[in-house]
């Protein structure tokens, strides 16, 4: 009786510790592919150019780009 419980308490932790390992796996597997997104999408899209103020004198209190690509 007594070997029967502790084989049922063992089965118990082996399997919580699984859930656990599988429950951090899943984590780090879901915030490595979020970054690899992240830069995926950085590297490939190219925004068009915006409407602003290129030089100081036309500023009229908006703001401008440091350094227009425009």
């Amino acid at each position: 009786m007594a070997q029967e419980q502790a084989t049922v308490e063992w089965r118990r932790k082996k399997r919580t510790r699984l859930l656990v390992l599988l429950s951090v796996a899943a984590g780090v597997a879901l915030f490595l592919g979020a970054n690899a997104h992240l830069l995926h999408v950085a590297f490939t899209s190219q925004p068009d150019c915006v409407p602003h103020s290129k030089a100081p004198e036309e500023s009229d209190g908006k703001y401008r780009a440091a350094k227009s690509a425009c």
